[in-house]
């Protein structure tokens, strides 16, 4: 029987293609906004999640605050971090040990081109592991850095591409010039999907000490606490410490001790709220969409009385009536979801490779079947209540009544 209901609405609709068309117009837009908001959202998401460059949940970020100019993160501040703060740190209760982490702006001068990068310098011993480990990092060629190497170096990914700031791809073996050190090239990451990682040149400590002159400051503080169950009293411990020896009052600290979870929870919540802001102004066109199915189908109820006199009259009952008009307004429904999903898809597919790009990002671009699946139920269930009201209008017309138009 609702098979029945479906192939009249069908037909119905078929002899109407400009109003159906025009009436799907309002659904249509609102779903292809939604989607591709959605869709493009997420791979945003998974995009700056991905520049983060943390894999540990043990980790305690450090850094000083109160930036006087542009640069690296951790650079240009009116108060910088110390090796002394590391020494002072790894003394905590719980904390395992903690790493020194400084990064720098090199000239970089190959292939008779000259570049700019972020060095990032890698610590020695036990502690060259966890370095690695934090900033998730692999060798796709070559090797990564060990102990005693002096004058080489490691870099991302990027430099391997034949289209980079050189116009040349570097291999491993080559020879670059940092800030006028000459380095030779031992190893080439695998790709993080990280702008900054993708991008940088990975040096022992002591090497970018030599290049950079700077042998007391840091730019930030990887901090290892024993486990992941004390990582929030190992974080209040490192700030109690500091205020301590920066002198400074609790609520006006000059520097900053984050979590990974607590700085990807507050980008996500921005992103989200973003998000649900955009999605609500685009759901005003869905409205505007379902006002229109109900219009249409009024105007349907009027210009086919005839048709429901007679059908009345040979028999059909009440919920046959309403079912079809029920049925027909679903279906005005689907069909403009449908259009929307498949354009809001290719839209988000399209958009979120444009992200990749821009970034250097690998953000899934993958089809979300949960959201596509739930803007087509959604987009019938709109059409479907908003045919309501004509599918009752219909129903309760008497046959003497509508035979007479």
């Amino acid at each position: 029987m609702i098979l029945d209901y479906f192939k009249l609405a069908l037909v119905n609709l078929k002899g109407k293609k400009l109003r159906s068309w025009l009436t799907l117009l309002g659904i249509f837009i609102g779903i292809a906004t939604v989607v591709a908001l959605i869709g493009l959202g997420n791979g945003l998401k998974t995009a700056i999640t991905s520049q983060f460059g943390i894999s540990s949940t043990e980790v305690l970020t450090v850094q000083a605050g109160g930036l006087s100019n542009v640069g690296p993160p951790g650079t240009g501040v009116t108060k910088p971090l110390t090796r002394d703060d590391v020494k002072d740190i790894e003394k905590i209760t719980y904390v395992d040990f903690a790493v020194p982490r400084n990064i720098a702006v090199l000239k970089v001068d190959y292939n008779r081109n000259r570049g700019i990068v972020y060095a990032i310098s890698m610590p020695d011993k036990d502690k060259r592991k966890f370095g690695e480990e934090i900033m998730d990092i692999k060798a796709e060629y070559g090797r990564l850095l060990k102990d005693g190497d002096t004058t080489k170096v490691v870099l991302g990914s990027n430099f391997a591409l034949d289209e980079n700031m050189f116009n040349k791809k570097i291999s491993v073996g080559d020879r670059i010039s940092m800030d006028d050190y000459q380095f030779e090239v031992i190893g080439i990451l695998k790709k993080k999907g990280s702008f900054i990682f993708d991008n940088a040149a990975f040096i022992n400590d002591q090497e970018l000490i030599d290049v950079t002159g700077n042998k007391d400051t840091v730019s930030m503080i990887g901090v290892k606490v024993k486990s992941k169950e004390v990582i929030d009293q190992g974080k209040e411990e490192v700030e109690k410490l500091l205020r301590k020896t920066r002198n400074v009052k609790e609520g006006h600290e000059d520097f900053s001790v984050q979590t990974p979870q607590a700085a990807l929870s507050s980008v996500n919540s921005i992103l989200t709220g973003v998000q649900i802001f955009i999605v609500l102004i685009a759901s005003i066109s869905i409205i505007v969409g379902a006002i229109g199915i109900v219009n249409t189908m009024l105007t349907a109820v009027m210009e086919r009385k005839p048709q429901i006199g007679i059908m009345k009259a040979i028999g059909a009952q009440n919920k046959d009536i309403f079912f079809i008009f029920f049925f027909e307004s679903g279906i005005l429904g689907l069909i403009g979801g449908a259009i929307g999903v498949v354009v809001g898809t290719l839209i988000a597919y399209i958009g979120t490779i444009g992200i990749n790009s821009f970034v250097g990002s690998t953000a899934d671009v993958g089809i979300n079947f949960i959201l596509i699946t739930s803007a087509l139920l959604g987009s019938f269930l709109i059409g479907a209540v908003a045919g309501i009201i004509p599918a009752m209008r219909a129903a309760k017309e008497h046959p003497v009544d509508a035979l007479r138009g």
